[in-house]
């Protein structure tokens, strides 16, 4: 008897669960929703911004209304000067004459997704329409898409099941909001002011106003439609959310996709930036900070969304790349700190990926070889780390930021076991960790063992009054960080 009723309670809780709907109400969202596991482990994922202003490849991807305003300058770089230098007024050429020249001829999504797996990455989340207004899906709701103009293929169907054949996460990221005010100003003889191309560049809107229900309806067509049509593991939101006007989509467009999660039985991921509107509630998505960080642990997940590049998201020719160095280093802060890090890519206009940005992601995927226990599947500890070397919390709050260095450690911990991370190598190879002293606040027990996981040099270790001392012999065996293992 006890048995049969065990097989009832079971088909009625799975009935219910599978009943159960999430309604646009922060409650009833909040009654069930939780950051899926499979979040929490990856760490680190790969971003792609990727679109016809790599054509051009000059000042960054905010090329498109560069070519419309003078104001748009990144890195010395002026787009409205250079399009009229090199390509004539934009009544005669603008930006959605950039499309055909979009051709995506060398693009291979296996080669691609094998160089992601390869850095260690365990999501992607390619960018399905920029604030251009071009969609890099095959879009059932614009003309301007990557199926009917340009490459003449779904390049978004492509990537994701090569993404998914090599075992990682597919996510895509929206960032239409601002598609209605992207191109500013619009001179009557510009091809921005044209009827025909309306559906490209929308029309001209007041400084400061709400959207129309026209503009909402078709960003709500458009983002469900990439929804329905790739069911994304994740689902990440640029800038526009926040802004007045928008409030009608909140709700709605969160139980929408949690409801999709459902559906695909599977647990899926919502980001957004939030900024200073504070549009949806912390606890029900995933914070993404664009190029900044948090400045301790934070106590929900959250993302850093940062680029391989200084100055640009898209491919540009003059690009300032950072080191495998500061971004294995960023990456371990972020990681210490409950968060993930989306690391941003541009590949150029005929589909392959710029070999510097290659070279990254292949040198990062080489620590991560080595070192990666101490980063995926991990937790934060009690404290995020130690060492002279804070960095600045908050929205573009990179360029801060310093250099770590030996002194600096990062605490990531698995499975009973605890990571001290050091973000740098001092000459005499030694090292000390205040935090694990012999008498801290953090930890009662002794130390039993101390293991050197970034390489196979002898290892001498001693817990004492100021510290935990680590000498390790011979040169540093790999660069970035250098991770102990240390148990209890």
């Amino acid at each position: 008897m006890k048995q049969v009723w065990m097989i009832l309670t079971a088909a009625v809780l799975s009935a219910s669960a599978g009943d159960f709907r999430y309604e646009p109400d922060w409650d009833s969202i909040r009654s069930r929703y939780q950051v899926p596991e499979w979040f929490r482990d990856a760490k680190f994922g790969i971003f792609l911004h990727w679109g016809p202003y790599a054509v051009p490849a000059y000042m960054s991807e905010k090329y498109p209304p560069g070519i419309y305003s003078k104001g748009w300058t990144k890195g010395g770089m002026n787009a409205y000067s250079y399009h009229r230098e090199h390509y004539g007024e934009p009544s005669e050429f603008g930006y959605k004459d950039f499309i055909p020249m979009f051709k995506a001829e060398k693009f291979d999504a296996a080669e691609w997704a094998k160089l992601f797996k390869q850095s260690g990455a365990r999501y992607v989340v390619p960018v399905a329409e920029h604030h251009d207004g071009f969609a890099m899906y095959a879009s059932k709701h614009t003309r301007w898409n990557v199926q009917d103009m340009g490459p003449k293929k779904d390049v978004m169907r492509m990537l994701s099941d090569a993404v998914r054949a090599e075992g990682m996460k597919f996510g895509v990221s929206s960032h239409f909001a601002l598609n209605r005010s992207y191109y500013g100003t619009k001179d009557p003889s510009w091809d921005t002011n044209d009827p025909q191309y309306r559906d490209l560049y929308w029309e001209p809107v007041e400084k400061n106003s709400k959207p129309s229900q026209e503009f909402l309806d078709l960003w709500w067509n458009r983002t469900t439609d990439i929804i329905d049509s790739y069911e994304p593991d994740l689902l990440w939101f640029d800038y526009g959310l926040d802004k007045p006007g928008w409030e009608p989509v909140h709700k709605k467009i969160l139980a929408y996709y949690y409801n999709k999660g459902l559906d695909w039985d599977k647990g899926v991921v919502f980001q957004d930036k939030n900024m200073k509107y504070h549009c949806f509630p912390e606890d029900l998505i995933v914070l993404d900070i664009e190029r900044g960080r948090m400045s301790d642990i934070y106590k929900y997940p959250w993302q850093t969304d940062t680029s391989v590049g200084k100055i640009s998201w898209g491919y540009i020719r003059d690009e300032q790349y950072k080191t495998p160095d500061y971004l294995l280093d960023e990456l371990i802060d972020i990681v210490s700190k409950n968060g993930c890090l989306l690391l941003n890519i541009g590949p150029k206009a005929d589909g392959t990926i710029p070999e510097e940005a290659k070279e990254i992601l292949v040198a990062m995927g080489q620590w991560m070889a080595t070192n990666g226990e101490a980063v995926f599947d991990t937790r934060p500890w009690k404290i995020y780390g130690e060492g002279p070397t804070k960095v600045s919390k908050g929205h573009h709050s990179e360029k801060h930021n310093k250099d770590a260095g030996a002194e600096d450690f990062r605490f990531t911990t698995k499975d009973g076991a605890l990571y001290a991370i050091a973000l740098g190598w001092p000459e005499n190879g030694k090292f000390n960790v205040e935090a694990f002293a012999k008498k801290n606040p953090y930890e009662s027990r002794k130390i039993k063992a101390v293991q050197f996981i970034s390489g196979k040099n002898k290892l001498k270790w001693k817990q004492k009054s100021k510290g935990l001392e680590l000498s390790v012999k011979g040169d540093k065996p790999c660069e970035a960080a250098y991770v102990f293992k240390i148990t209890y």
